[in-house]
């Protein structure tokens, strides 16, 4: 699959440990505005000691439905209450 994210492959991006560790799905993703970055979330907590760093492509390894979000525009989210729901983008101040 071709590669759109504004991030390189090797680029950190966040995840939490619940879905690398234990299984969960990505239910929210975040497109900080600052600096680009990216964070995939289960949406089950909001812990800093609960989320770690990976590449951007061993992110979206774990779930090839985030290519559809490669276009997320810096400081907006992305979420969905089950992995096979459509994905809901809003733009967030502060983000």
């Amino acid at each position: 699959m071709k590669w759109n994210f504004d991030q390189e492959k090797n680029v950190a991006a966040l995840i939490t440990k619940q879905v690398i560790i234990e299984g969960f799905p990505i239910l929210q993703v975040i497109h900080y505005s600052d600096d680009h970055s990216w964070a995939f979330m289960c949406g089950t907590t909001s812990e800093p000691s609960d989320t770690m760093i990976v590449s951007m492509e061993q992110a979206v390894a774990v779930d090839s439905s985030l290519h559809a979000l490669a276009s997320l525009p810096p400081g907006c989210i992305a979420s969905r209450n089950l992995p096979t729901d459509d994905w809901l983008c809003e733009r967030v101040d502060g983000i």
